[in-house]
């Protein structure tokens, strides 16, 4: 038949339906193969139904969908599609849905036609009255049969349709009815194929990015699709284990929906294929935001951020179990981690981070995003460190509320400036290390610092300290008793240069189009003084910071990873606040560089009540670098917090010296010795 209706298409007339054509349309041949596919009779009947409907809807040029005959047979052959796991006649099934995505994408007016479900159909036949057709449907169904058909073969209009469709098509009225294309797709996404699902995804995402308005409407008003396919994101996040590792979380990074299996090669762990599962059906869910119409996609966006982020991770984000709030967290921060869509990554900052952009009071109410930071703080040191994971890669999105709601809105005013003083003349003037506050206990226990004073700190026109004041402030901060890096090689100052060169070039390059400032604004010194609050997340971080002799070696590695990622950032306000040592801190407040300093005094102290002090702090280095067999020694995790203490402010000296180079922003970054610039 099929070789027959080709042939007789070459002889015919572009446009005309041949006797062969009209003969297999009026005399119902494709309803009558369609139930015996149906009744599998003879046994293996399905299959070849699907082949031929394939290939005759793929081969025959003369649009047939327009067509009752043809019509009603493929509705009911998407409705044996999809709907029994681990079919005999998926592949079959899927090159099925494959031309008629493919027909979709050539005609886009045919998407509400062949997504019209069961239940509209129902309610046309049960009113009687033919009812007003969608803009896109009426170029259909105005459509001109050919000349030798009859009523059954005109194109399916609404008179047709509430006249001829049988009547085992009733169901209840009311809510969106089944759209067949739909489901069987989802249906054969599930597939244990992983060709089979992969087309099946393919072919689903050639239907979403329809570019018609009307069909991408139709889609998200009058099919399942958006919550079809978050009800599947939230299923396999269900089927997952309630504890997973964040260490074997992290194993799995960058599965693709293109390639979901769990490689091979990793460890396995218990819920590896589950989890694996999940991350790529969230990327597939993420790469159809970014390709689908802007309606879908915002649609979608919106579905996933209410079933998955507010329904499930968010009442496990609270949760008082330490291991549910320790997946959860992991679980998040690998979601991040692979989102792509814009939409999908306001809808993520939204539910993080809330609406508000505005400064936070120490008595505002507790929202999700004060709870999490509250978590960086948590008596659990791995739950900490996930959640400080968390935001790491936060800051690391494209998406200017993130640092704006976490930072800028409260260094805005620079009222963590005193107001109405004098400019510093000198270094003394600055930082007098006899009346300093944060320095005088370490004085009392006999702390000399590594150099000599400062000169005076250079400023540049516009009133910035000069960089080289800068990074010798920083390099300088910790005494030389306390250095260990000038004995090992690749521990320098320099490599620490070329590494912050990169990440700030492509920090600039990600926050370029957000149109910050250059310099900062000038105070008024006639303005009245204002309380400063630093915000929930540079007041964990410093009291992090100001512990960081006393935490564990990985937590304060997480630390300092995350301000270093701040200080990155090229904003003025951020760099002034972070990275200048010279700012003149109203009373009260705190600076990046006036915390270091406190913990400097309090490491003077603490040396003095640990022998060997030099030799220890040398051996704790070479251990964590690998050099020596590791093990245990007495003041173990002060001696850890040195060298992370050390090698901190010499990656601040960095970030400092990319940020405002001597020679100017793009010219020799090669450093000179230690200490000195």
């Amino acid at each position: 038949m099929l070789d027959i209706l080709v042939y007789e298409e070459r002889q015919q007339a572009a446009g005309e339906a041949g006797p062969c054509l009209e003969y297999l349309l009026q005399h119902k041949i494709l309803e009558t193969l369609c139930t015996l596919g149906k009744a599998e009779y003879p046994p293996g009947m399905r299959q070849q139904v699907f082949q031929f409907f394939s290939k005759v809807l793929a081969q025959v040029q003369h649009p047939l969908l327009h067509y009752l005959s043809v019509h009603r047979p493929v509705q009911k052959l998407l409705r044996l599609g999809g709907t029994v796991p681990g079919s005999l006649t998926e592949k079959e099934e899927v090159q099925f849905t494959t031309v008629l995505c493919s027909k979709i994408q050539q005609d886009p007016a045919l998407l509400t036609y062949i997504l019209e479900g069961k239940k509209t159909v129902a309610r046309k036949k049960v009113s009687r009255e033919p009812p007003a057709l969608p803009g896109d449907m009426a170029s259909i169904e105005d459509k001109d049969p050919p000349p030798s058909t009859t009523s059954d073969t005109v194109p399916c209009g609404a008179g047709v349709l509430t006249t001829q469709l049988p009547a085992d098509t009733e169901e209840p009225d009311g809510g969106i009815g089944e759209n067949n294309l739909i489901t069987s797709l989802i249906g054969l996404c599930k597939s244990k194929k992983g060709r089979v699902a992969l087309k099946a995804q393919e072919n689903l995402l050639l239907l979403v990015s329809v570019a018609s308005q009307a069909a991408a409407t139709y889609l998200v008003q009058s099919s399942p699709c958006c919550p079809a396919i978050v009800e599947h994101l939230c299923q396999l996040y269900q089927s997952m284990p309630t504890f997973l590792d964040p260490a074997d979380i992290a194993t799995l990074e960058g599965i693709s929906w293109r390639l979901p299996s769990a490689p091979s090669d990793e460890a396995s762990f218990p819920g590896k294929e589950a989890l694996a599962a999940f991350l790529g059906w969230f990327d597939y869910c993420d790469h159809i935001i970014m390709e689908a119409h802007t309606v879908v996609a915002d649609a979608l966006a919106k579905a996933v951020a209410e079933k998955l982020f507010v329904g499930i991770l968010q009442p496990q984000l609270l949760h008082v179990s330490e291991q549910s709030l320790l997946t959860a967290t992991a679980l998040l921060t690998a979601l991040l981690r692979q989102l792509r869509s814009p939409a999908l990554l306001q809808e993520a900052v939204t539910f993080l981070l809330g609406m508000e952009q505005q400064p936070a009071a120490l008595e505002d109410p507790c929202t999700l995003c004060v709870h999490l930071i509250r978590h960086c703080d948590h008596l659990s040191d791995e739950i900490s460190i996930a959640t400080l994971r968390l935001f790491e890669e936060l800051l690391q999105k494209p998406h200017e509320q993130i640092v704006r709601s976490l930072i800028l809105c409260h260094l805005e005013g620079r009222l963590y400036v005193v107001r109405g003083a004098p400019e510093p003349e000198s270094y003394e003037d600055t930082l007098d290390l006899e009346e300093d506050p944060y320095f005088t206990d370490g004085l009392d226990a006999g702390f000399q610092p590594s150099s000599k004073p400062t000169p005076a700190p250079a400023t540049n026109l516009d009133g910035k300290t000069a960089v080289t004041e800068i990074v010798n402030s920083f390099l300088c901060l910790v005494p030389e008793e306390a250095k260990t890096s000038a004995f090992l090689e690749e521990t320098g100052y320099d490599t620490y240069v070329h590494d912050a060169y990169g990440l700030f070039q492509e920090c600039s390059s990600r926050v370029a189009p957000w149109g910050w400032p250059q310099a900062l604004t000038p105070l008024d010194p006639h303005e009245p003084e204002r309380p400063f609050f630093e915000g929930h997340f540079f007041r964990m971080l410093f009291d992090r910071m100001s512990r960081i002799l006393e935490q564990p070696y990985s937590l304060n590695l997480q630390v300092t990873s995350v301000l270093s990622r701040l200080a990155l950032f090229p904003h003025p306000l951020i760099h002034e606040y972070l990275l200048d040592p010279y700012i003149n801190l109203a009373p009260g407040c705190r600076s990046l560089f006036s915390v270091l300093v406190r913990v400097i005094g309090d490491l003077m102290q603490r040396i003095q009540r640990v022998p060997q002090f030099p030799g220890k702090l040398l051996l704790v280095r070479k251990q964590l670098m690998g050099q020596v067999p590791g093990e245990q020694l007495d003041h173990q995790t002060l001696l850890q917090g040195v060298v992370v203490l050390e090698e901190f402010c010499k990656e601040l000296a960095a970030i400092a010296f990319v940020q405002f180079p001597p020679q100017g922003p793009h010219l020799c970054l090669s450093p000179p010795p230690e200490g000195h610039v």
